[in-house]
Formats: structure tokens, sequence, C-alpha cells
């Protein structure tokens, strides 16, 4: 706690010098929001692939297309006010909106939505899948997606897809629109501007990045001058705090406004205080296990069943999570079309230690497990290990931070993997592609799943999941992805255990933060802090 109050203070302009109980709590313009942040690898949107990343950016940039939080079938429009698709199914031409400008004051054109999509191309970062399943390549994309005219922005697919599957990829990150002018000017060796955006901005949304320090803090300034209207708050900061109970202790003193990751318990104490508000927010995030079928012991069909059968879901959701999350088993979460709700997997010891011992495991074996520290996942991890060790299986949790654990898992390097998967688009094949496509499972694919990181190789699983965006019909579309989520819970070395619940703490004076159903549609342009409120 001493440690955050300085920093505090520098970052707005505060006094430097506290005593120890003084309240320190930000200016009423100034919004400060406790949360672990150490996931945050890159700020450039052609990079980002981390949950906190994704979340600032999309304060930070405007997406081509967005949807309605509180309905994800709605689509609305974003930097593009309007589109049309050809009758053929490839030709979709976007109208962009008229008056919109960069933070930089450059105005926002066609020019620079095609240079934006094109740049994800060409720099082949982890979210160019997105795109690039349309067929786009760096010796294509610049003929494919181009501007017409300052105004008008068209993109050519190679195939007629589901008539919203490319409108709902362009609400990803991916689908942020740059300054080009900006961006180029600060480009070094061909990068396209890369190592420069990880650490700054170049959007028009209705905050800039004023910086961000690793595993310290981001700080966002507002912009005056945002199309939709300038944000009440002129600065927002997401401080990062990794233990829970400092941040109850932060935010019950005053030093923060909203706390991120409290825990159930935490939570608990202060349901009966009135100067504090307590929400939920359902999100499109699975908790699972990533089994390596690069480990023999993995590989074996049974013993994959045997993890199934080895996680009391319903103990750890209870005891654990609680209202944090709630138990389901298929890769489509809850929300999104064709997501099935089936449960057939409970702790079942006794089944377990049967297919252990027909798959010649009979005494168990050693198995390691990367969990990031600090957070519920480890105290699921834990859990898990206790489970495990009742059928023999001796469990070593690995801890590391967000980002350590996260590089080991994207190189293919761990046994088995426990953390959480958002959908990086509303749609159910953001999620199918991940869990069930590895067309390509050698070490130097170009397209890396969650399949491909756990060396699951599934070529004719990966044509039916292909198959899916080509269905332009809705309902066949449905009953494809409740096939391959069948497929994917009977045979899959993923073991999906619970769908996540944001557990967020405001204090009573802030007000119009937008909790959406995904990890990126989390907005702070709409907060207010009530300087006259009783409870401050």
């Amino acid at each position: 706690m001493r440690f955050a109050i300085p920093l505090l203070a520098l970052l707005v302009g505060f006094p430097a010098v506290f005593s120890t109980t003084s309240r320190a709590a930000a200016p009423d313009d100034v919004l400060v929001m406790a949360k672990r942040i150490d996931d945050v690898i890159s700020l450039d949107p052609a990079e980002v692939f981390e949950f906190t990343g994704a979340e600032v950016i999309a304060n930070i940039y405007d997406r081509l297309v967005t949807f309605d939080v509180n309905d994800v079938s709605r689509l609305e429009g974003g930097a593009a006010a309007s589109w049309d698709i050809s009758a053929d199914g490839r030709t979709y031409r976007f109208t962009m909106r008229p008056g919109m400008r960069f933070s930089s004051g450059n105005p926002v054109t066609a020019r620079d939505a095609a240079w934006s999509l094109q740049r994800v191309i060409r720099l082949g970062l982890s979210p160019a899948f997105i795109l690039a399943q349309f067929g786009l390549t760096p010796a294509n994309v610049e003929a494919r997606v181009r501007a017409e005219d300052a105004m008008t922005l068209v993109i050519e697919t190679d195939r007629a897809y589901a008539s919203t599957f490319l409108l709902y990829c362009l609400t990803a990150g991916v689908g942020s629109v740059i300054d080009r002018e900006l961006v180029l000017a600060h480009e070094k060796d061909g990068d396209l501007g890369h190592q420069w955006l990880k650490q700054a901005s170049a959007g028009s949304g209705p905050f800039s990045l004023t910086r961000w320090r690793a595993n310290e803090y981001v700080i966002l300034e507002s912009d005056p001058g945002y199309w939709r209207g300038a944000p009440a708050m002129r600065r927002v900061i997401l401080q990062h705090i990794a233990e829970p109970a400092t941040q109850r202790l932060m935010l019950e003193k005053g030093d923060i406004d909203v706390a991120r990751d409290l825990s159930p318990d935490q939570v608990g104490g202060l349901a009966e205080l009135s100067d504090m508000r307590i929400l939920h927010s359902p999100k499109g995030t699975l908790m699972y296990l990533g089994l390596n079928q690069k480990n023999p012991i993995l590989a074996h069909p049974k013993v994959r069943k045997a993890f199934k059968h080895l996680v009391d879901y319903r103990g750890i959701g209870d005891h654990i999570l609680r209202d944090r999350a709630r138990v389901h088993q298929t890769i489509i979460p809850k929300g999104l079309f064709g997501a099935l709700a089936e449960t057939p997997y409970r702790f079942n010891l006794e089944h377990a230690r049967k297919l252990l011992q027909e798959a010649g495991y009979e005494g168990g074996f050693a198995i390691t497990m990367d969990a990031s520290h600090g957070s519920l996942i480890t105290e699921v991890a834990q859990a898990l290990q206790s489970d495990f060790a009742s059928a023999g299986i001796e469990l070593e949790i690995i801890p590391g931070d967000e980002k350590q654990v996260l590089t080991k898992y994207r190189a293919r390097n761990h046994d088995i993997f426990i953390g959480e998967w958002g959908v990086d688009y509303q749609d159910p094949h953001s999620n199918a592609d991940a869990y069930a496509s590895n067309p390509d499972n050698s070490d130097d694919a170009r397209f890396r799943t969650l399949a491909w990181r756990n060396a699951w190789a599934i070529p004719r699983l990966s044509e039916l999941t292909a198959s899916a965006i080509l269905t332009r019909d809705q309902g066949q579309r449905a009953a494809l992805y409740e096939e391959i989520q069948r497929r994917v819970l009977v045979a899959s070395p993923f073991v999906v255990m619970f769908q996540s619940v944001d557990l967020i703490v405001e204090r009573s004076y802030v007000s119009g933060l937008v909790w959406g159903p995904g990890f990126d549609s989390n907005f702070y342009r709409d907060a207010v802090k009530h300087p006259h409120s009783g409870n401050r």
C-alpha cells in the first residue's frame, strides 16, 4: 500500500507526500481503476491479443463496425457509417462516417481504414488470422482491400461467407482504424510503425495513450473533440495491483474508484456498505485446461477423458469461483448463437481411475501445470492439484506472471495450461476456429490456434469448422457448430470448466462505465464521478 499512494500522486498531479493514513481520492475528472495488467504485451491493434490490451485499445480506436453491448445480434456502424454487400456475397463496400478526426487532428478516411487492415496482414502477428481467413495475404491485400475514394472502403473476399461473418470480424481489434500519416512518421526499417505503436496510440477514439509502464500502469487522456462527444473523465488510469486484498484496501480508503479483481470473499464484506456498488457482468470468457499433445501421456485419449472426470466442477464453482463464474463445458459461450448448454462431466474418481488403468497409468504419473499467480486461477489450480492427487496424478504447479505463462503456452512448451480464452468477435466461429481448427500442426505453422498450441492434429474437424463459415443459412450454421462442440467435448485435449462473470466494485459516486459481453467491450467514455455525492 505504501508504494501505491506516491505513484498515484505522481500520475494525477497531487503533492508527492502523504501520510499513510490520508485519503488520496483522485480529482473528479480522473478515474482510477485497480486491475491486474501484467498480461499487456503491446498496444498495437495489429498485435494485441490479451484481455487488458484489448480493453485499452477499444477505448483508443474506433473500429469499422461495432455491436449493441446489450444485444450482440445487432450490428452497428463505427468508423464506417454504413455498408452494402454484393449479390455474390464477396464484395463489401463501406461508407466512412463523415467528420471524424484522429486525436492528431488528421481526418479519418477510407485510405486510413484500408491501410490499417492491410497493415494487419502485412505484419502477420497473432490476431492477423482473423482477417487472413478471408483469403487475404501480403501479396494480394492491397488489391483486395482498397479505398475507392476518401469515403469508400472496399473489401473483396475469396469466397462467399456467412453474411455477417466479416462484419463481426471487423468488430475485433484488427478492425481498428489507425492514423496512417502519424504511424508512418514513426516507421523504422519497414516495420510500419510497429515498434512505436506498441507503446503509443494513433486512434480516433475517446481516449489516447499517455503512457504505459509494464506491470505498473496505463494512463489514458481524453480527446475533447471526440465525434460522439467529449468524455467527462479527463484521464483514466489503470493501476496494476496484483493482490486483490490490496485492491480492496485501496478501494475502502478511497485511493481508487473501481476494483476489478476482488474475490467473492473480499466482495462479501462490501455488500452492506452504502458507498459501494457491486456489479456482475457475464462475459464470453471460458476457463479451461489445455493438455499438450506433444506429451505422450496426455496424448492418450483415455487420459484426456480421465482429466475431464477429475475436475470437481460444482465444488470449485460453489466454494472458489462462486458468483465469478458458472459451470460451462462446451467451447462456445452462452450468449452466442449455436451455443450448447450440455454439461456431461462430473467429478467421478472411480471412472477416472478406470480410464487411467486402461491407458496403462494405474499408478498415476507426474505432470506440470502453468498458471498465472495472484489470481483466482491459482486457487483453482490448487484445487485441481488435490483432485488429481486422488487419482495418483502428481501435479506440479509452475506459477508465473501472465506474460510469462502465455509466452510459454504460445511456444507449446507446457504440459498443462490453465487459463482463460475470450471470443475475439461475437460470432461462434471465433471459438470454433480457436478450439476446433488446426490445418497445419507443424511448429512453424502460420495460424496458431488453441488446437495448434496443444498440438492437436485434427484435419477432418478443421475442414468441418471451415465449412461452417461458408454456410449462409443461420439455422444450418447453428447445427454445424453444435456438432463441432460435441466432437470437441468428447475427444479434445481441452477441459472447459467455467464461463466467467466479471465481478466489479465501484464507489457509489461512479456511474456510466459500460461492462459489455466481451473483454474488449468495457468502455470508459460515459464514466462520470459525482463530486457532491455524500458518500465521497
